[in-house]
């Protein structure tokens, strides 16, 4: 009987211990996306293919120094980036303590007291040591936690670094396009001024219209009312890019027309890429996933918290009777044994919590999935717009060779004397017009084209930050997909 009583304890405690070492339990993800972009453009010989490698450095594909260097000075010293850079190096200090809970611990006190006459009083020193073994997945549901913790951290720098690199290049883009269209549009004042002033001579001399002045007069008026707009735009742009980079203000010539200021010739940039091999870089999926694995540690805690609580504790005693009164006299007493804590009472509040933490964990399963579809949704829809302003382009190109032709019909008729410069402005005013629609839609390119990388999960984190959660996070941990997987 003893031997059979002796064998079930050692199958009782064989059994805790497997299950102090039972690991949180890993929901499955579906990480399936389409083989190919519904919304890519044709296949062309000039076609370019973006790597992963690539994606660090997408600004770089736009060919403009002085954009190359706003952006490095952005990220040495936009403040947001440097707070969630603080967020991240906190972080990783909590991951490496994260364990320590389930460790020996040791404290020390002193104190005195009176006995219960209140006639003695003694001198109290002890070393009192404390170790929560931290059985059925608790452990290593902590570490989780704590590494969960680190995922969203490293998800929220990547996406405030996408935002700040996209946001950058986008107020760059404004400025550069307002800095045009001001030019082209102080073009097309000198124009309708002059317009103004040979409808006011035609009517004079009897051959013009009231009505085409007072048309001239508000073509002039609308155009400066235009040029404010323009400028108010170009303030408000210049501004946020020097707020964007820590300035108090923006560089002065930002704030200047400019009829050569460069835009990046987007057509050369075809792209040729595919789903599992770009969207897993997004924040929004890797900030899901992060959420996952803080869901599955809370889940795999009160899963933990069903079971009893094992722990050791240890005390060394010594007193010393000061008052002398009764005796002289110094005793020390160690005191060593397990501590065991059952839930009873409240057993159905805590198998609540597991079911509630259940349920969390299935919507953040879901959440991840929706990311990954919202992440196709967007990259189709920033492909879509590409496509559309290249053929916007394209009509805008055969519409300023068509005005080309047609002014020079005009130019050789004026010089036989067959045509007057009243009948030039108009067909010189459509060819600023036709300009200033092809600047704004080159502009609206690139800026589809940076929505594109943006939904790409474009400028990921630098590889020391991932080198340095795979180097701690718990063995139970499934590590980020690496190339060529899906996201």
């Amino acid at each position: 009987m003893k031997f059979k009583l002796s064998s079930a304890l050692l199958g009782i405690g064989i059994a805790s211990l497997m299950a102090g070492c039972a690991s949180p339990s890993q929901p499955e993800l579906d990480h399936s996306t389409p083989t190919g972009w519904l919304q890519a453009p044709s296949a062309r010989p000039d076609a370019q293919a973006v790597t992963v490698a690539e994606l660090q450095h997408w600004w770089l594909r736009l060919a403009d120094p002085a954009l190359n260097a706003l952006v490095d000075e952005a990220l040495t010293h936009n403040m947001t980036l440097g707070e969630t850079l603080d967020q991240l190096k906190a972080q990783r200090i909590l991951l490496g303590v994260a364990s320590t809970a389930y460790q020996p611990q040791f404290t020390a006190g002193i104190r005195t007291l009176q006995d219960i006459a209140a006639v003695d009083s003694y001198f109290h020193a002890s070393i009192d040591m404390s170790w929560d073994l931290g059985l059925f997945g608790a452990m290593e549901s902590s570490k989780l936690a704590a590494y969960g913790e680190l995922m969203g951290v490293q998800a929220q720098l990547h996406q405030v670094r996408v935002e700040l690199i996209a946001n950058v290049v986008q107020r760059y883009l404004d400025i550069r396009v307002a800095q045009r269209q001001r030019a082209l549009l102080e073009e097309r004042i000198a124009l309708d001024e002059r317009l103004v002033t040979l409808s006011e001579v035609r009517l004079q001399q009897r051959i013009g219209s009231s009505d085409a002045l007072h048309q001239a007069q508000l073509e002039l008026t609308q155009a400066r009312a235009q040029r404010a707009t323009l400028k108010e735009s170009q303030v408000r742009a210049a501004h946020a890019l020097a707020a964007l980079m820590g300035r108090q203000a923006p560089d002065s010539h930002w704030l200047d027309p400019d009829a050569t200021a460069n835009l990046p010739d987007t057509r050369t940039l075809r792209l040729q890429v595919l789903p599992a091999e770009m969207l897993r870089m997004r924040a929004p999926i890797q900030l899901a996933q992060a959420r996952v694995e803080q869901a599955a540690a809370k889940l795999g805690l009160s899963r933990s918290a069903l079971y009893p609580r094992f722990a050791l504790g240890g005390s060394l005693l010594y007193s010393y009777n000061i008052t002398q009164n009764l005796r002289t006299r110094s005793d020390q007493m160690p005191m060593v044994g397990p501590v065991i804590d059952i839930p009873l009472f409240d057993w159905g509040r805590r198998r609540a919590q597991v079911s509630a933490d259940e349920a969390a964990m299935d919507g953040a399963v879901k959440a991840y999935r929706q990311s990954v579809l919202d992440g196709l949704a967007e990259v189709e829809t920033a492909l879509g717009g590409f496509n559309a302003q290249t053929e916007r382009l394209q009509s805008q190109a055969t519409v300023q060779n068509l005005l080309a032709a047609r002014n020079q019909v005009l130019q050789r008729r004026k010089q036989l004397g067959l045509a007057s410069e009243y009948s030039l402005i108009a067909e010189q005013r459509a060819t600023l017009q036709n300009a200033s629609e092809q600047g704004i839609s080159l502009g609206a390119q690139a800026l589809a084209y940076v929505s594109l990388f943006k939904a790409l999960g474009g400028a990921p984190l630098p590889a020391q930050a991932g080198e340095t959660a795979s180097a701690t996070m718990p063995a139970t941990v499934a590590p980020a997909p690496t190339q060529g997987q899906t996201p």
